[in-house]
């Protein structure tokens, strides 16, 4: 296996030269990890699990809804997945659906080979520019409903807290890259950067015009994400399982507190997936597991009306006239603006 300086799996320069690796080919992160600071964080993982298992049997968990099949997590009608993991059209759909899904794989395979020409094995700083590019739409659809609401069009909750839930968990990838040196290079960061603003103009625009469209585009975007991370934790196995757990991901996936983490997972229970985290492998596992949890949210919100919060429960009852709040909704502007024409 190659030395330290050539790995792949290469992170921020240390500005001191480093110890002797214990192994070969280990990230620079691993090495400069003080044993001090490498057995505090075993013993906080330990405690956390050990925290939870005791919360699990005093506390059952209430399953409000079912939680689908996990071995397919990308599975589903419609759009689904080629050999690759790439998006193929769907077969079912009328010609305005697969011309707005054709649009879709095209600009993402295009984006796609720009990413693998510039970064090449380059892993952490491709990751890094991907979850800067992934947590965009989720903020920008939020962007269009809160001006929505502004004018009395929209009043559906449920779709600003899962999007919120979601930017903030790829908002965590986000800190995890930068933590692993995925933005190290100027170079990197402006480029990721650079797509991003754009990206979220664009988004903005299809989901104001075609909110189906918008999150078949996302779903695209994930699906590939997920296809990445699979590919490398399949190359990369052994040697990521020797490697600590970054800071980042430590406070994200071991907090106490997962509201937000559960709530970006539209099929599943609260609380019906805890991760495990002891080594950096296991860190990447989870958040190709999370670009699947997205796949599947972003599938359902295609169908209009269809998303629903993990930890929604009914304020009052269904007879109740006078308890229940009007939700009002749109598919796009043009809808918003003929249903006000019309009230």
């Amino acid at each position: 296996m190659a030395v330290a300086s050539t790995s792949p799996l290469s992170a921020k320069p240390a500005t001191a030269p480093s110890p002797p690796a214990p192994g070969s080919g280990l990230l620079a992160l691993g090495v400069r990890r003080a044993p001090a600071t490498a057995a505090w964080r075993r013993l906080r993982v330990e405690a956390i699990r050990t925290q939870r298992e005791k919360q699990r049997a005093e506390v059952p968990v209430e399953e409000s809804a079912p939680a689908r099949d996990a071995a397919a997590p990308l599975a589903g009608n419609g759009a689904g997945a080629g050999a690759d993991g790439s998006v193929v059209p769907s077969s079912d759909d009328s010609w305005v659906v697969k011309l707005e899904q054709s649009f879709n794989i095209f600009a993402t395979d295009s984006v796609i080979m720009v990413l693998k020409g510039v970064y090449g094995d380059r892993y952490y700083a491709r990751f890094f520019a991907l979850e800067t590019i992934a947590r965009v739409p989720y903020f920008a659809f939020i962007s269009v409903l809160h001006l929505y609401a502004t004018f009395g069009w929209w009043r559906r909750a449920d779709y600003i807290k899962v999007h919120f839930a979601q930017s903030w968990n790829e908002f965590h990838h986000l800190l995890i890259m930068e933590e692993l040196g995925g933005d190290s290079l100027w170079f990197d960061c402006f480029l990721a950067r650079f797509m991003a603003f754009f990206y979220y103009f664009m988004t903005v625009a299809m989901y104001m015009l075609s909110p189906r469209m918008a999150y078949h585009f996302s779903e695209c975007v994930e699906r590939h994400a997920y296809s990445t991370y699979d590919e490398f934790l399949k190359l990369h196995e052994e040697e990521l399982k020797r490697l600590p757990a970054p800071e980042a991901a430590l406070n994200y996936y071991m907090n106490e507190d997962l509201y937000l983490f559960d709530e970006f997972q539209a099929s599943r229970t609260p609380g019906s997936r805890r991760p495990k985290i002891d080594n950096l492998y296991d860190v990447f596992v989870n958040i190709r597991e999370d670009e699947a949890e997205h796949c599947k949210t972003m599938k359902t919100c295609q169908t209009h009306g269809n998303l629903r919060s993990p930890h929604s429960t009914p304020n009052c009852l269904e007879d109740d006239t006078e308890c229940v709040i009007p939700e009002n909704d749109c598919e796009g502007i043009v809808d918003c603006v003929k249903k006000s024409l019309t009230k």
